[in-house]
């Protein structure tokens, strides 16, 4: 296995789930909070994202050069949300021109929990998920 599997392997699973998060934000900002409002249309978009993380993660951990073993998993899950947190922090902060302090808060506090859990199972999810 080459030394940098983990790296790439965590950009290959962030770019999916980020890819997939950029058309489903651009969808629900644009269609569903009018209709909804944010908080309703953050809730209904997440599970959306879980089953997106549930399949990347399983994509990714079932290429062959991929070893078993749960710590190297779960580093690739961890580069992945690195790069998720700083897309999202650079991108987003940057086009909304706030600072990290007033992002987190205006944070809606149900549905932004519900985020920052989901970047948890987002950084976990390699570990979880089976091969077969």
């Amino acid at each position: 296995m080459n030394r940098f599997e983990p790296l790439k392997s965590g950009a290959l699973y962030f770019a999916l789930v980020f890819g997939a998060g950029f058309v489903l934000g651009a969808l629900r900002v644009s269609w569903v909070v009018p209709r909804l409002g944010a908080r309703m249309a953050e809730l209904a978009e997440t599970p959306v994202m879980l089953a997106v993380i549930f399949f990347a993660a399983r994509w990714i951990v079932r290429r062959p050069f991929i070893p078993f073993s749960p710590p190297m998993r779960l580093g690739i899950g961890c580069v992945a949300l690195l790069f998720l947190l700083v897309a999202e922090f650079t991108l987003v902060l940057s086009l909304r021109g706030m600072s990290i302090a007033d992002y987190l808060a205006t944070r809606d506090p149900v549905s932004g929990t519900v985020y920052y859990l989901s970047l948890v199972v987002f950084a976990v999810m390699p570990a979880l998920v089976r091969r077969q």
